[in-house]
């Protein structure tokens, strides 16, 4: 599975980790290590995981298209939910992959709590290309590249560890899609003092108005207002991404047409459209429901 990589047990955990940790990734970690994210709900359990799962269309036909007898990677795991969820009830392999020691603790202690041994949980930095190439059924990378400095050098990267006719889902900040949380990132830096900025925007954003749990709410805030580290991404540019390291396009949320999304049908392969559609499509991801997520959209390929 690893390149030849120095790779050691972190004490007290079953934590593998692998290589060095770059500059960015230090720095993100260290900022990750204060609020992990996603972080567990006050009183999580495995069954609310499974419960969100079935709940959402996307989740529940992702793994379903998993299938049994697969290898899958979350690439920036954080706390590892989503890992945990597509191991859960299968026998295939999971990896979570993340920069953040303490955020992969939280995820590694769930799993011990419900004996779920096919969630492996591995510390290290994808800019040290640790996975041997086409190792990987499956490679999910949401909410990660835009935090880094290099969001199409990791792409590269990552794209090299999945197997020909494997899944590569990627997740990136859109540059329409995010501007209503940028106004809102704009407003809380021009408001004083910090405590009234911050009581401001846990007002304002809908997600935290959403949440019940006070750790939720804190750790969306972190990620959405404190990050260090941002950058936003279009459509036309991620099929670049796609073209250049061999990639098909399969579907996207939102669509390259300015079509409805079916989520049903979203890992069957759907139209690029044109530059125009794309734009018109992500103006309308700006005033819809989706863009509360801080304008996070999705892009799905299959390795030629």
């Amino acid at each position: 599975m690893f390149k030849k990589i120095k790779t050691k047990i972190v004490a007290g955990t079953s934590i593998l980790q692998v290589g060095a940790h770059s500059e960015t990734a230090e720095k993100v970690q260290g900022f990750y290590a204060k609020s992990p994210f996603p972080n567990f709900d006050d009183h999580a359990s495995l069954v609310d995981l499974v419960d969100n799962k079935n709940k959402n269309t996307f989740l529940y036909n992702l793994k379903d298209q998993l299938g049994l007898g697969k290898k899958l990677i979350e690439v920036g795991s954080g706390t590892s939910q989503l890992s945990i969820m597509l191991s859960h009830g299968t026998n295939n392999q999971v990896i979570a992959f993340d920069a953040t020691l303490d955020s992969l603790r939280l995820g590694e202690a769930f799993t011990r709590k419900y004996n779920l041994p096919n969630c492996n949980f591995v510390l290290g930095d994808l800019f040290s290309d640790p996975f041997e190439d086409e190792f990987f059924d499956f490679v999910w990378c949401s909410g990660v590249l835009h935090h880094t400095d290099d969001p199409e050098g990791g792409f590269e990267i990552i794209s090299k560890w999945l197997k020909k006719d494997g899944i590569i889902i990627v997740g990136l900040y859109n540059k329409i899609g995010r501007l209503r949380t940028n106004f809102r990132q704009f407003i809380f830096r021009c408001m004083r003092p910090f405590w009234f900025a911050k009581k401001v925007i846990f007002f304002l954003d809908p997600i935290i108005r959403s949440q019940t749990s006070k750790v939720k709410k804190e750790a969306w805030f972190q990620d959405q207002y404190l990050h260090p580290i941002e950058s936003k991404h279009t459509l036309s540019e991620i099929l670049k991404w796609f073209d250049a390291n061999g990639i098909g396009f399969v579907s996207s949320v939102p669509t390259c047409t300015s079509e409805q999304v079916n989520m049903k049908n979203i890992f069957k392969i759907q139209s690029r459209g044109s530059v125009l559609s794309q734009i018109v499509s992500q103006l309308a991801f700006l005033f819809g429901p989706n863009s509360r997520e801080g304008g996070l959209f999705l892009v799905i390929g299959r390795k030629r």
